[in-house]
């Protein structure tokens, strides 16, 4: 499966991502010792370096630090599967139930610009992230998951979301955009770019550099406080705090139950052959999926690879993040039975790499962004592996609520929203291990009935469906 990666690999074998993202990956000089600055910003992944680059534009006069642990995309940012899209981890249901039906349209509005805002700022900023908006795919491979096909539509054409937004492909459509076996149907969405997130996170940290941010990495945050933050290096005082910790939250005092890290692990293949695109498609490098409960999602790389991933690997007791959770061959395993399941023709391709990495999960599955104005502690993250995008957006509110602006990013329902925390141990390591169990389960019950799962809708309340 691959070349095996050391327990605490070099920043430049954490991902096929980082191996291949084209500059040095040489950390940056750690915090020197105690500072004063306007606005702190813990994690230089996509959240933190995005908040630190509108806040710079908006107001070059500002003093920001950013302070990282490892280095510039060390976690999520720098291991996902390059999907950036309008997806959002919570419903427009749910998103409705927080506020009113205007507000979650307008949520999902501010989603589907924000793809293209990222592609905006990546041109305008001269990153280089092998981008190309294809759209996504979701295959529907068995009447079960055509059933949920139709009713996606169904359900999108009652919120008012034409075929602009999404559509319903028949058979023909769907294996002309991509030859996926079995496959009885499609939705498609135009609202997905495929990108390098490796190029992308490490361009933007150059780009927030240039207007006068400064990174500290190799700099591990211990404690947040209103006007502080503590590291091993010194303390960093600030009139404003943002937490852009993700799948690593739960490690910092006080929010052990605020979101848990489950782990997505992904492979990549080696570059293709054209004759064996012909036969796949993916002409415009279309992301892919299907609609089965237990996720996977694919992309075809500029270099003609795929690189496939999905859930699967365990929750681990305590909410523990440690390199060596970064790879579970068996779970790798799985991902190549899945894709040669998929794409048939890819039997006997070579994967070359293997990794994984923690996304962070709120206890109602809904991602959150705000601004404590009275303490002037800020935050965002709970992504559920929907984050390539939703960071940018994040950042962008970031922005507006620091400077105390009212607009309608700030306005969306998101803003301020807090989920009530998870169980304590071990209530949480059993519900999660038993809820990942529960959608393999279902899957499979799918194949052998051909009927929607009750497995599925058993336990869909648990994982904020």
């Amino acid at each position: 499966m691959g070349r095996p990666l050391n327990q605490r690999p070099a920043y430049d074998r954490l991902s096929f991502w980082h191996e291949t993202a084209g500059n040095d990956p040489t950390p940056r000089a750690s915090l020197p010792g105690d500072l004063d600055v306007d606005v702190a910003v813990v994690g230089a992944g996509f959240t933190g370096l995005w908040t630190a680059y509108y806040l710079a534009e908006a107001d070059p006069s500002l003093r920001i630090a950013v302070l990282e642990a490892e280095v510039a995309g060390y976690g999520a940012s720098g291991r996902n599967g390059g999907w950036c899209s309008a997806l959002f981890p919570a419903s427009l249901p749910s998103l409705a139930a927080m506020s009113d039906r205007p507000a979650a349209l307008a949520q999902h509005r501010a989603m589907r610009e924000t793809v293209d805002e990222v592609a905006r700022v990546a041109a305008a900023e001269g990153i280089d992230a092998h981008l190309a908006k294809g759209g996504t795919i979701t295959l529907a491979r068995n009447r079960a998951q055509w059933q949920r096909a139709r009713q996606e539509v169904r359900d999108a054409r009652a919120w008012g979301r034409g075929e602009d937004d999404l559509r319903l492909l028949d058979v023909r459509e769907a294996t002309s955009v991509l030859a996926g076996a079995g496959t009885r149907g499609a939705t498609y969405t135009p609202d997905c770019a495929a990108i390098h997130p490796g190029r992308l996170v490490r361009g933007l940290a150059e780009a927030v550099e240039r207007r006068g941010v400064r990174i500290f990495e190799q700099t591990r945050v211990t404690d947040i406080d209103a006007g502080r933050v503590r590291t091993e290096h010194g303390t960093v005082r600030a009139g404003t705090v943002v937490r852009a910790t993700e799948g690593y939250t739960p490690m910092l005092p006080g929010h052990a139950r605020t979101v848990v890290p489950v782990y997505s692990l992904v492979i990549a293949t080696e570059p293709l052959p054209a004759e064996t695109w012909q036969q796949i498609g993916l002409a415009r490098r279309e992301t892919f999926t299907d609609h089965r409960h237990l996720i996977v999602y694919g992309q075809r790389t500029a270099d003609d690879r795929i690189v496939f991933g999905g859930r699967g690997a365990p929750y681990h007791l305590g909410s523990r993040v440690r390199p060596e959770f970064d790879r579970d061959e068996r779970v790798f395993m799985k991902l190549y039975a899945a894709l040669l399941d998929l794409l048939p023709v890819l039997a006997g391709t070579r994967v070359t790499h293997a990794w994984g990495g923690a996304l962070g999960i709120p206890r109602d599955w809904c991602a959150s962004v705000g601004l404590d104005r009275g303490t002037g502690l800020g935050w965002a993250g709970g992504y559920v592996g929907d984050g390539v995008s939703t960071t940018n957006l994040a950042g962008r509110t970031l922005r507006d609520l620091v400077l105390g602006r009212d607009t309608d990013l700030t306005a969306l329902p998101w803003v301020g929203h807090r989920s009530r925390p998870w169980e304590p141990e071990p209530l949480r390591w059993l519900g999660i291990n038993t809820g990942l169990r529960a959608m393999t389960l279902a899957d499979g019950e799918e194949r052998l009935t051909r009927q929607q799962s009750l497995v599925a809708r058993a336990v869909a309340p648990l994982l904020g469906h």
